[in-house]
This record gives C-alpha cells, sequence and structure tokens, in this order.
C-alpha cells in the first residue's frame, strides 16, 4: 500500500514497499523548474537516499514531465548579482550531481516535454522510460544561456558529434530519436507509463540490493575525478554569460515572445 509523504509543495513523494516515487506536480506551470521546486527536489532526494527504498521513479504530474525554468525565476535572472549567479549555477549542479550520483537506482518515467533543465533530469537517471510524444532540447542557446552544466553529462552519454549537434542548435527531438541515441531506454505508450516503470523497478528488485548499492557507488567514483574538474569550469562559464547582452536579450524577448536581436555582446 502506496503512502504519500505530505510535506512538499512542489511535488509529491511516496512509497510503495522499497518503490519511491517523487512526481513533480506543478501541472498548471507544465512542472517548470521553480527556485522552490529546486529545494524541494534537493530535500526529497536526500529524504529517499536515507530510506529503505531501493529504486527511485522520477515522473510529472500532468501533460508535461518538466518544461524547463519557470518564467518569473526566469525573469529574476535579469536582476541577479554576479555572487547569486555563482550561487544559481551550484545549485543547479547540486541537483544535477544529486541525480546523476544517486545511490539508488533511478528510473525517470518521461510523460510529455523535457526541455532545458527538464532534459537534464529526465536524461541523469539510469533508466529513462519516455511515451511516443515526449519532447527534449538542450534548448540554452537559443536565449542566451550557455548549457554548460548539462555538457558536462551529456558528454559522457552520446558521442562527442552528437553531442554538438543537440546542443550547438538547441533543437527538439523525440523519443523516437533520443531512442536511437542511446539516451531513452524504452518508448511506453502513455497509459502505461508508470506500470512499467514500476514492473522495471521489480526486476531491479530481485537483485542484491547490496550488490545495486555497491555497483551505483562504484560508477559514481569513477566518474567523480573528471566531473570535479570539468563540473567547475562549467559553473564559472554558467555564471559568465549571465553577464551579456546577449543573454539579457535572450531572456527578455523570451519574455515578450520575440525574435532575439544578438549584439554578439
Amino acid at each position: 500500500m502506496a503512502w504519500f509523504h505530505m510535506s512538499y509543495n512542489t511535488l509529491q513523494l511516496a512509497y510503495d514497499r522499497r518503490v519511491a516515487t517523487i512526481t513533480l506536480n506543478r501541472p498548471e506551470k507544465r512542472n517548470a523548474i521553480s527556485f522552490d521546486l529546486i529545494d524541494e527536489l534537493l530535500r526529497a532526494l536526500d529524504e529517499v537516499s536515507k530510506s529503505d527504498a531501493i529504486v527511485l521513479i522520477l515522473t510529472g504530474a500532468g501533460k508535461a514531465f518538466c518544461s524547463g525554468l519557470d518564467l518569473d525565476n526566469l525573469k529574476a535572472l535579469l536582476g541577479r548579482s554576479p555572487e547569486q549567479n555563482l550561487k544559481d549555477s551550484e545549485t543547479m549542479v547540486r541537483l544535477f550531481r544529486s541525480l546523476y550520483e544517486f545511490p539508488k537506482v533511478t528510473i525517470a518515467a518521461v510523460n510529455g516535454a523535457a526541455i532545458a533543465g527538464g532534459t537534464g533530469l529526465a536524461l541523469l537517471c539510469d533508466f529513462t522510460l519516455a511515451t511516443p510524444e515526449a519532447k527534449f532540447g538542450y534548448t540554452e542557446v537559443r536565449i542566451g544561456f550557455v548549457p554548460a552544466i548539462v555538457s558536462t553529462f551529456l558528454l559522457r552519454q552520446v558521442g562527442e558529434k552528437q553531442a554538438r549537434d543537440l546542443l550547438l542548435t538547441g533543437r527538439l527531438f523525440g523519443a523516437q530519436e533520443a531512442l536511437g541515441m542511446g539516451l531513452i531506454s524504452e518508448i511506453v505508450p502513455g497509459d502505461g507509463l508508470l506500470a512499467r516503470a514500476r514492473e522495471r523497478a521489480a526486476l531491479l528488485m530481485e537483485n542484491s540490493a547490496a550488490s545495486l548499492l555497491a555497483t551505483k557507488q562504484l560508477l559514481t567514483d569513477h566518474a567523480r575525478a573528471e566531473l570535479d574538474a570539468q563540473i567547475n569550469a562549467a559553473v564559472r562559464e554558467n555564471a559568465a554569460i549571465r553577464t551579456t547582452a546577449d543573454f539579457r536579450e535572450g531572456i527578455s524577448s523570451f519574455l515578450e515572445k520575440r525574435k532575439p536581436v544578438w549584439t554578439g555582446k
């Protein structure tokens, strides 16, 4: 019998035997990433990591998985100081690394659009199941950002040529293409998505829990030194782009729903 943890506003956390499910729960905002959601997601991940759950399923409520950064938070970025920009970047790193290095096995059940930071969350899990309608995209360059942090992870997951395509074009790509690149594990019709994720969790839990934990630890240890070095540089790049005129223009044009006028400054 599943039981829900009630102390979250932007997400739901439920436990069913030894499977934890985090559901991003701002369907009216297409589960966009807000500062509050980041805080609560970090707290929920920490809680699940300390629980006796063996598998974590991450999904979204409504029609989207996670549509990227919340518009109000996007607006707020224009007024932030260099110190705040650095802190923001470090917080995003903490969120992505918490998921990538999560001690338990993770399954993303992508029920719709997973854009920008949402693509990051969806593809950093050990297994990613997606509906045929799911859309992904590293859209940062389209609004004057640099996909510095996600690029570090993407380069570990696909070939460099594919990473360059996705990061430099900022284009959206569908579930079928993501499957072809090895970024997702399986395409599942929407009405069977969560059932399939639970089925996969049950299969995983037939393995030794101690072995699963040890294997995840091994994979994290393998990647750590390289990630540490690359991510330090990525955080600086991420903060630096926010001082440019193109960054301000990118956000302003996006919020005003007009074509950006880039100056290259």
